[in-house]
């Protein structure tokens, strides 16, 4: 999945096109996520120990991830990501980075 928790994506479909957020949940077996303020919906609920006054409830709702690209810290454009594939110079162990396309940076 090109999408990791804690990453800053950009919403390229659906009715939250052109927000940005960050991503709280990765869901990988369904392929969707949870982003900050985005997709939000409201939730009736009833009123229980944790929630003792009930009512309507403003929650972020699950987005596929096809519809999402991820934001690159260096050039803050949304970007496809690539995969390198390094050696650890400390430990000699193979690592897979990430890659932005656009200026090739690792994250």
């Amino acid at each position: 999945m090109h999408v990791q928790k804690n990453d800053n994506v950009l919403v390229i479909a659906g009715n939250s096109n052109g927000k940005q957020g960050k991503v709280l949940k990765v869901f990988p077996d369904k392929d969707r996520v949870i982003i900050e303020n985005v997709n939000i919906v409201k939730r009736h609920t009833r009123a229980s120990q944790k929630n003792p006054q009930g009512g309507v409830v403003q929650k972020e709702a699950p987005i596929h991830a096809s519809n999402v690209m991820v934001v690159c810290p260096k050039c803050n454009e949304a970007t496809r990501v690539g995969h390198a594939h390094i050696k650890d110079a400390t430990t000699g162990k193979k690592k897979t980075m990430r890659v932005c396309k656009h200026c090739n940076e690792m994250f």
